[in-house]
């Protein structure tokens, strides 16, 4: 039996303020679908799964459109039907201020609309559907360099060596934009995280709503490390991008011993957290090395494999980490640090402050505020 659709079912294309307020969302497509990329806030609870979805489409291009809707009605019905629509239930009973799309808020998101209606749930869905909002989100970022300059915003490069300390000081301001935390990843060698990273359009969805968060109180300064455009295997777009280094810069100032002890701490002690084994960890960090081992030379490339195989012996039958100190030392100082150098000495953009962390965050908050 088909759905019989009501009129009038409440929709909504205000777009910006379901991704401002964090509006939870139910995303009805397949989880193929959902896996290539999504929204935030939003929740897979599809109205049919991925080989539901296979049959449906084979038959709408063999048959056309009315018999794959009732080949859709005959996968998903009976007790398949009722599990569906109790998923959806349950979610809204958590959130009822949720709301639903499909890819182009069609059939899909029209049928399980109509099953809420019924069962006493009235639900917005989203004119046009996933492929409308991904629209304004990639149209917002094109526009971002624009908006930000007719509103007075200028980004803020927060510059500093390896081990600074950057991304906790950034992290200590108002609203920062932080691309690292976007992209799952540190943004070197090094920096893949155990987890994978999100897809180019989750990154893009994601960075797109954070700038539209910020637009809703914007200060002074958009502040952000200084990135590459390719943080992994993610990017920014080009003019985006080319905004963003165009501001000024501040550069955090921090003691070789300190950065010696936060490399540490980052990509030792808690990197090796976030494996299931020393062993693991190990092998990551010699995969890591290997990517670099042409830059390092052949030489430099030989001493730090030695002085972190010492230290994780020492690791390992002495419970000591002050080892993997001396391997972070050559790296620090004798790759980062010169590359570092260079970097900068091409850059032509001002520099606004050269100081300690309490130096910079003092400065910033006074600045920031409007």
């Amino acid at each position: 039996m088909l759905t019989e659709f009501t009129a009038n079912l409440p929709q909504t294309d205000n777009f910006a303020e379901l991704i401002c307020q964090k509006t939870p969302l139910i995303d009805l497509r397949a989880p193929i679908e959902f896996q290539q990329g999504a929204f935030p806030n939003s929740t897979n609870l599809p109205l049919m799964d991925d080989e539901q979805r296979q049959k449906v489409g084979i038959c709408y291009k063999q048959h056309g459109n009315q018999t794959a809707v009732k080949l859709g009605h005959k996968l998903v019905s009976g007790a398949v039907r009722e599990a569906r629509i109790q998923s959806w239930i349950d979610f809204l009973n958590q959130h009822p201020n949720a709301h639903l799309y499909c890819f182009r808020g069609g059939m899909r998101s029209k049928i399980a609309q109509q099953w809420l209606h019924d069962a006493g749930y009235s639900v917005p869905r989203l004119r046009g559907g996933y492929k409308a909002l991904r629209q304004m989100l990639l149209q917002f970022l094109d526009q971002v360099p624009t908006q930000f300059t007719q509103a007075g915003i200028q980004s803020l490069l927060l510059c500093g060596r390896t081990g600074s300390g950057k991304t906790q000081l950034l992290n200590q301001l108002p609203q920062p934009l932080d691309l690292e935390a976007l992209a799952n990843h540190r943004g070197s060698a090094f920096g893949r995280q155990i987890t994978n990273q999100p897809t180019q359009i989750d990154f893009e969805n994601r960075l797109a709503a954070q700038l539209l968060e910020f637009l809703q109180h914007p200060l002074t300064y958009l502040v952000l490390e200084d990135e590459a455009r390719n943080i992994g295997s993610v990017y920014l777009p080009q003019s985006l991008f080319d905004y963003l280094r165009s501001g000024p810069r501040v550069i955090l100032h921090t003691t070789l011993e300190s950065r010696l002890q936060i490399t540490l701490q980052e990509y030792v002690l808690d990197a090796q957290q976030a494996y299931p084994s020393l062993a693991a960890w190990e092998a990551f960090m010699h995969k890591a090395l290997l990517r670099i081992q042409k830059r390092l030379g052949g030489e430099r490339y030989q001493r730090v494999i030695q002085q972190l195989n010492q230290a994780m012996e020492q690791q390992r039958t002495q419970n000591h980490v002050d080892g993997h100190l001396n391997w972070i030392h050559i790296l620090l100082v004798e790759y980062y640090d010169p590359m570092y150098d260079y970097q900068l000495s091409k850059r032509q953009t001002p520099i606004l402050l050269q100081g300690s962390e309490q130096e910079i965050r003092e400065f910033l908050q006074e600045r920031m505020a409007r």
